[in-house]
């Protein structure tokens, strides 16, 4: 397999707070990384540099072979590569397919002129779009909910949601920011499986940060470990979850 993400040596400083310092990490294709460690180990000031939301202070990310360090959130989200977030972005005064429909990239209906010249095309994409919204609301339990408003939504909902509407942007790789928190037990494991199908039916790329020990062990091809923004360890995650170091950083013996 090729890497298709490369982050090395990156830093991020916020006054004398050193937040990153110094991580390189490697993503293979149609594999699913788990990035854990303990709060303040700097996962998600990593995931907000890879992703544009935050420059690194020096590092290079490069992504399908080109450098993407310099380059804004949204110009990295059209490469292919989407995020997810802590806290759910969900519009909540918009209902649940509404939210759906916001996601994909490239609609042809957000030029305005397209509605009066390209009338047959706009209709067709939209149509497009709706099915893959509502075939995507059935996979994560969220189809009765489609004309609910966002903001009705639980926790966990709002969770599966977010996690939908990434999907709806077609993304070859993902990065999801704790996708288990909130959700409870059940639809926990659903959401474990649909990951897995992705990567092994659709061949995505998954980064994945989360605190759920047993959820990122049985997901993970490979983890990394964080601690005061340095990887200090890396591996399977049953030599992870044996290495002195990771024990004494954060997994209390799991």
């Amino acid at each position: 397999m090729s890497s298709m993400l490369s982050v090395r040596n990156v830093e991020k400083s916020f006054g004398g707070i050193h937040a990153v310092d110094g991580c390189s990490l490697e993503v293979e294709e149609k594999t699913i990384v788990g990035v854990i460690g303990p709060n303040g180990a700097g996962k998600t000031t990593l995931f907000n540099m890879v992703s544009g939301f935050k420059k690194p202070d020096c590092g290079t990310i490069v992504f399908k072979g080109k450098d993407i360090e310099d380059l804004a959130s949204f110009e990295i989200a059209r490469q292919g590569l989407i995020r997810t977030f802590q806290i759910s972005k969900a519009l909540t005064k918009i209902s649940v397919l509404e939210n759906m429909m916001l996601a994909p990239q490239f609609q042809h209906g957000e030029k305005i002129w397209n509605v009066w010249l390209r009338p047959k095309e706009v209709k067709v994409q939209e149509e497009k779009n709706r099915k893959r919204a509502i075939s995507l609301l059935e996979s994560f339990e969220l189809l009765r909910l489609k004309d609910e408003y966002a903001g009705a939504l639980s926790g966990g909902q709002k969770r599966l949601l977010e996690i939908a509407r990434a999907l709806m942007s077609e993304p070859e790789m993902l990065l999801l920011d704790e996708p288990f928190s909130g959700v409870n037990p059940t639809l926990g494991m659903r959401l474990l499986k649909h990951i897995k199908e992705l990567r092994d039916d659709c061949k995505m790329t998954f980064l994945i940060i989360e605190h759920d020990m047993p959820m990122i062990m049985e997901l993970s091809d490979f983890i990394y470990v964080l601690n005061k923004g340095k990887v200090i360890s890396s591996g399977l995650p049953e030599e992870v979850r044996k290495d002195e170091r990771v024990l004494d950083a954060y997994l209390g013996g799991i």
